[in-house]
């Protein structure tokens, strides 16, 4: 909960120095799908890409003319994450509370502006294990680790000024799974395809 309050505490931080009072505030919906695997330094570790799904609340604010905002997210979010090593394979659930927060700029377009408006995004990306940690079988020594920080980019279009659909790619920067086999390097990559509609 005290990370949970540094979070929200820096992002309204971020918020109230970057953006002038003229700034546009809009709340809405984000549901999508994210798509992981598990890259280590090891040859003998493999993992495959599996779906999850990600839903949640989503803010964003925006500079008007100049097209450059912030937007932030509060998302519930499944990953299934299946390795392979000499031991064998493993197949976990793991359920996240996930916060991304992204520096957003819409490239204006002449005309049809508020029809259409593409934009890219960058940011963090933290999030935190609300499901169990330990794996199962020959797998029941690594433990996944409560709290994993990644850093996404990614691009997507503004429709009717309402609905916003994304895709983001995030590399993990931290070490995904600790125990006595998990010496190595384990971080995590996500694709993740979103639609958000702004109320």
């Amino acid at each position: 909960m005290k990370n949970l309050k540094r979070i929200f505490a820096a992002v309204a931080l971020v918020c109230a120095v970057a953006l002038p009072s003229s700034a546009q505030f809009r709340l809405g919906a984000r549901a999508g799908i994210a798509v992981n695997s598990l890259h280590a330094s090891e040859k003998t570790f493999d993992s495959s890409n599996r779906a999850g799904f990600t839903g949640g609340l989503t803010t964003e604010f925006t500079v008007p003319l100049i097209g450059i905002g912030v937007d932030a997210s509060v998302l519930y979010a499944r990953r299934i994450v299946e390795f392979t090593d000499d031991n064998g394979t493993a197949s976990k659930n793991n359920d996240y509370i996930n916060i991304p927060i992204n520096l957003k700029y819409k490239i204006t377009l002449p005309v049809v502006g508020k029809i259409i408006a593409p934009f890219i995004t960058t940011g963090p990306d933290f999030s935190f294990l609300v499901s169990g940690r330990s794996f199962k079988g020959s797998f029941e020594q690594l433990k996944q680790r409560k709290f994993d920080t990644a850093w996404t980019v990614g691009a997507g279009v503004e429709l009717i000024s309402h609905l916003q659909i994304a895709a983001n790619y995030g590399f993990g920067l931290n070490n995904q799974v600790s125990g006595k086999s998990a010496l190595y390097s384990s971080r995590n990559r996500c694709w993740t395809i979103t639609a958000s509609y702004y109320f």
